[in-house]
């Protein structure tokens, strides 16, 4: 079972996620070869580590699957599946999946070709990681409560009135 992504998540060309599975499973199922075969096993391992991964179909046709942020996406290409994560620059990969945009500060994708074999427990683990660092990512970014916000506001007028009283000295 997926849950529904935030107003926000929505935005930005994404389709709300049970209009977005049924989108993912109709291109699993026109790729109708090893490629949709791949995408619908990786989709199967991210609800494996995490049931209420977010399927969502964004910039006009790509599968992404998301918690507190996007995980990885699902593109498939001619010779190719490719799995880019967002975050890929920042997780550990001591089994060396990633095998594309290795030069980026930010992303890494693997890319997976005709015949090769997923590395289910390794992939599992580098979706866990993925995951476990939106949310450490997303807990950082904590709104201010209204209190703290106040208290917030006071000091900065504090402290811009103590500056422009040593200006007036």
């Amino acid at each position: 079972m997926t849950k529904a992504p935030s107003k926000s998540a929505q935005s930005d060309n994404t389709t709300s996620t049970s209009e977005a599975s049924k989108k993912i499973d109709a291109r699993i199922a026109s790729l109708g070869d090893w490629r949709g075969e791949v995408l619908s096993r990786v989709r199967a391992l991210l609800r494996e580590v995490d049931p209420e991964i977010v399927e969502e179909w964004k910039w006009m046709g790509t599968p992404v699957f998301s918690r507190d942020g996007i995980v990885c996406t699902g593109e498939s290409y001619a010779t190719h599946v490719k799995m880019t994560f967002a975050k890929g620059a920042s997780l550990p990969d001591p089994k060396k999946l990633f095998n594309a945009s290795l030069d980026g500060n930010v992303r890494r994708a693997i890319d997976v070709r005709e015949g090769q074999a997923l590395d289910e427990p390794a992939l599992k683990q580098l979706f866990r990681d993925a995951i476990a660092l939106n949310v450490a990512s997303k807990a950082k970014k904590k709104p201010a409560t209204p209190k703290t916000a106040a208290k917030k506001t006071s000091a900065k007028k504090a402290s811009t009135k103590k500056a422009s009283t040593k200006k007036k000295a």
